[in-house]
């Protein structure tokens, strides 16, 4: 029997949890479950809309549940379940209490699991109604998926729920995309940075205070031997921008906008940096560690279970340009060690973080909710 799972993500824009939600989609198998994404009708997200389409995935735009219009717009969104009637609502949440209108119709309207992945864990908001929000909705979903252990970790410390209603899943990635990857292209590295002759340090990241970009430039007015790449839209650019100017790296750092080649970007860079503040896994350090470029990343969240400091990669304490830039130098000055980092990354994810494994285990864990059921609870012809 084919059964169907909802997906649900009530973000703008295309990031990180976006990117691993597509991963999802396309390594779930057909032959057992018909995946339906529910989303709202935003433009930032269409590289996640034109992804699902070309997978085959159906998708349903709702109305957005954000403030005061949240509590009007939740009956919509449960009329549309009960329409659907899936066995699965996976919800995809980038921070711990995102999509709590989906999660808390899905509750209502009898869906048989409730499935949220936190991508990201980060501080609540100052607001009055968060914990009665938090109640809510964790008593509605039945098993939390971390991308990390220490996602997971915060799951139980921080949102308080049982450790038996958690699984610590890692994001993947589509190994096939990165092994082989393209080869160097001198076109690619121009549009990347006007600084040819020197070595490239590529970012990839939203342009986000959580990304810790500021630091990135100030590290880059340390190491005025090194370019720098930064793929990615947001918020920050005219802020980062600015500072690039004010410190004079203006010309060695370039801000290069969002971009869909990121296989060819990592093939035409030397090195990859993450300065992110706060993490979950991020997919651009597996991403750069399957090219077999060597990675520097801060250790936050999830960074240090895949970034293994000097046997996969270097890490760095979060918010300390001058510790990133000592390991750019150590990058850069000494090739054999950046060919070994490389090296021992892409092993690693090779053997640890496949998006094919990922989808196994998301499934296995849709089956183990199912389990001993003959049809869906609530939906009856």
């Amino acid at each position: 029997m084919i059964r169907s799972v909802v997906h649900f993500i009530d973000t703008v824009a295309f990031s990180g949890a976006e990117n691993a939600l597509l991963h999802l989609l396309r390594g779930l198998d057909r032959r057992c479950w018909r995946p339906v994404l529910f989303h709202y009708d935003e433009p930032g997200l269409r590289p996640l809309l034109d992804g699902a389409d070309a997978v085959g995935v159906e998708r349903r735009a709702l109305e957005p549940m954000r403030g005061l219009g949240g509590a009007i717009a939740l009956p919509a969104f449960a009329r549309a379940l009960r329409a659907e009637r899936p066995h699965v609502f996976h919800a995809h949440l980038n921070w711990p209490l995102a999509c709590s209108g989906g999660i808390l119709a899905a509750g209502l309207s009898g869906v048989p699991a409730v499935v949220a992945t936190v991508h990201l864990f980060s501080d609540f908001p100052p607001a009055a109604t968060i914990p009665l929000q938090r109640l809510l909705v964790t008593r509605t979903v039945r098993r939390y998926i971390g991308v990390s252990h220490a996602v997971a970790h915060d799951i139980e410390h921080r949102l308080h729920v049982p450790r038996t209603r958690i699984r610590s899943v890692p994001n993947g990635i589509v190994l096939e995309d990165f092994d082989p990857g393209p080869a160097p292209d001198p076109a690619v590295r121009r549009q990347m940075t006007a600084r040819g002759d020197l070595p490239l340090a590529l970012t990839l990241a939203r342009l986000d205070r959580q990304k810790g970009l500021t630091h990135l430039i100030r590290a880059a007015a340390l190491v005025p031997g090194v370019a720098f790449a930064v793929a990615g839209d947001g918020a920050d650019r005219t802020a980062l921008e600015s500072e690039a100017r004010a410190l004079g790296v203006s010309d060695r750092v370039s801000f290069i906008g969002f971009r869909s080649d990121t296989p060819a970007l990592l093939a035409n860079a030397d090195l990859f940096v993450l300065p992110s503040l706060i993490e979950g896994l991020p997919l651009s350090v597996l991403e750069a560690m399957a090219s077999a470029r060597p990675v520097i990343a801060t250790a936050a969240g999830g960074t240090a279970e895949v970034v293994r400091d000097r046997v996969t990669g270097l890490l760095v304490p979060p918010g300390d340009p001058h510790a990133l830039a000592a390991a750019i130098r150590v990058l850069v000055d000494d090739p054999p060690i950046a060919a070994r980092l490389g090296r021992a990354g892409r092993e690693l994810v090779r053997r640890e973080f496949s998006s094919a494994a990922t989808a196994r285990s998301v499934m296995d864990l849709y089956d183990e909710l199912l389990e001993g059921r003959s049809g869906p609870r609530g939906w009856q012809s």
